[in-house]
């Protein structure tokens, strides 16, 4: 019987000896090289939902939810104070004095300037001396028509001379009456040598100088104090507009703004930004101008500060009718076109669909929405680059630019577990 034997590198027919080893080694380690990548470069399948399909794309809506909206119409306009008066020189003389500084708030009664009063002060003074004499005469008419009375009673005196003296004492009187009208005028002449402020409020530059010669002939202007607080603005609305609003208001589809006498104003500075304290409607015209068609209005607006300056141009923003059951939407939610305005609406079926709606105005960036749609619906005023091919949509809240968007959930406990290392 054979013997069986391995055999041996060196019994293979036409290899070296020293090489077969080697040859043996490089195969084993091909093989184990092409199990192990085998086992570890098998990629994982790639995390999706139930079904294998993308998820549906998120866009931000904004949830009808209906009231009353006032309706802001803007309108051009330009400021003036609500008090003007003009400072002038009631007497003839040189000016002596200017005592305020100019640009600065004075109040009523203030002294202004000082115009030379002596020849005012001489004046009082002879006015005064000619009524004392006035009175001396009066006392002397008086006595002697006094001492007559009992002798005329007993025809010691003529009646003729009776009736000269109280004659006399009635002159007498009668003088002491003008003297004291001449004092007073004498006195008020002096006292319009110190020109003082009619009213309160902002006094302008002067529009004189110490030195000059006012008041002669006619009344000097000296200058002008304005009350700017508060402020009237005077703007016009179409009479068009305002034919619109009343046949509105009758058919009940708006309702005055608390009366319109309180309707209220804002005023919007050339810069845009809004003064901070609102006005209230004064009055509107009662007649429409024949050259434009306008109707004036005028407001009153308070100027605490002074900001608001007289004859400055602003934009009025004025609230007189409220729309019933109508929303506000951003205007980037809503599609202007020749046809109408538009909005797309998420459905029961999670599609958005187009809705025609009809506007009545913007407020605050937002366009006022009147009819078309119901409370409750979403809206989409973000994500439209999302909707192509009308898919499902996830709607989650809109915000609006430069608010903090809501803080996220926290994460499960195993999200943040650290991921095991790598023990290949």
């Amino acid at each position: 019987m054979p013997v069986l034997r391995h055999a041996s590198p060196s019994d293979t027919p036409g290899v070296p000896p020293l090489r077969r080893p080697l040859r043996q080694a490089f195969v084993l380690g091909g093989l184990s090289a092409a199990l192990l990548l085998a086992a570890c470069g098998k990629p994982d399948a790639p995390a999706g939902p139930p079904g294998g399909g993308m998820p549906p794309p998120e866009v931000g809506v904004v949830t009808v939810t209906k009231g009353d909206v006032g309706l802001l119409t803007e309108l051009p306009g330009r400021l003036e104070a609500s008090r003007v008066a003009q400072v002038r020189a009631r007497v003839a003389g040189i000016l002596q004095q200017r005592l305020f500084r100019e640009g600065s708030d004075v109040k009523a009664g203030q002294a202004l300037f000082r115009i030379d009063a002596a020849p005012y002060a001489a004046a009082l003074q002879s006015a005064e001396a000619g009524l004392a004499r006035s009175q001396a005469n009066l006392t002397q008419a008086a006595a002697l028509a006094a001492r007559y009375q009992p002798l005329v009673a007993v025809n010691a005196v003529s009646q003729q001379e009776y009736a000269s003296a109280v004659a006399a004492q009635k002159q007498a009187e009668a003088d002491v009456a003008g003297g004291k009208a001449a004092v007073q005028t004498a006195r008020i002449n002096l006292d319009y040598a110190s020109v003082s402020a009619p009213i309160s409020g902002r006094i302008g530059r002067a529009l004189v100088t110490e030195g000059a010669l006012v008041g002669q002939g006619e009344a000097t202007p000296l200058a002008v104090v304005q009350q700017i607080d508060p402020m009237y603005v005077n703007f016009t609305q179409s009479a068009g507009d305002v034919m619109q609003l009343r046949k509105a208001l009758e058919a009940g589809q708006f309702k005055r703004a608390e009366g319109a006498e309180a309707a209220r104003v804002r005023v919007l500075l050339e810069d845009g930004s809004l003064h901070a304290q609102p006005g209230k409607l004064l009055f509107s015209d009662l007649t429409v101008d024949a050259g434009t068609g306008q109707i004036t209005l005028r407001a009153e607006v308070p100027n605490p500060g002074g900001k608001l300056l007289p004859g400055l141009y602003v934009r009025v923003q004025l609230e007189q009718v409220q729309a019933r059951d109508a929303l506000l939407l951003p205007q980037q939610a809503v599609t202007r076109s020749a046809q109408g305005d538009t909005v797309l609406v998420v459905g029961a079926d999670g599609k958005a669909a187009p809705r025609p709606i009809r506007i009545g105005g913007q407020q605050a960036g937002q366009w006022v929405v009147l009819e078309g749609l119901k409370e409750g619906e979403q809206v989409v005023a973000d994500g439209f680059q999302k909707l192509r091919g009308n898919p499902v949509v996830k709607p989650v809240p809109w915000q609006p630019a430069g608010q903090k968007p809501a803080a996220p959930a926290t994460a499960p406990a195993a999200d943040k577990a650290p991921a095991p290392a790598d023990k290949r």
